[in-house]
């Protein structure tokens, strides 16, 4: 599991990160999830653009270059619209968490995996929490 850091204001984006990289994973995306807990997000690569076409919430989105800086924040993206930016990488999030997060254009992120566990490429935070119980 890893989460998302903004080093430029000090503060914590995401605690519960799930990365996808894959073609399938970035696809798939959040589609057909009923809700996104507080505190997760997907981090999709690369991906210069988002939809959310069979989505049930809405979602920010944080856009990204390749050294993980905000090019771009739309926020409240509603379910079957769109999104792009030139960006390298998308960052969605709970419907509103961009805002309290204060993460605006020209911030710098980075991704911190936890330690002790795993780092989740192409899995929703909430089958890598299934998966990490079921090894207990």
């Amino acid at each position: 599991m890893a989460r998302i850091l903004n080093v430029t204001k000090g503060t914590v984006v995401a605690e519960d990160v799930a990365v996808a990289r894959s073609f399938w994973g970035r696809f798939r995306g959040l589609m057909l999830r009923r809700e996104m807990a507080s505190g997760e997000a997907l981090l999709i690569e690369p991906s210069a653009s988002i939809h959310t076409a069979f989505m049930r919430f809405p979602i920010d989105v944080v856009f990204l270059d390749r050294e993980k800086q905000v090019v771009k924040v739309a926020e409240n993206v509603r379910p079957f619209w769109a999104a792009l930016s030139r960006g390298h990488s998308a960052l969605e999030l709970n419907a509103g968490s961009a805002g309290k997060a204060d993460v605006v254009g020209g911030d710098r992120l980075v991704i911190v995996d936890q330690p002790g566990t795993d780092h989740a490429q192409d899995q929703s935070p909430a089958s890598v929490r299934e998966k990490r119980e079921t090894r207990v």
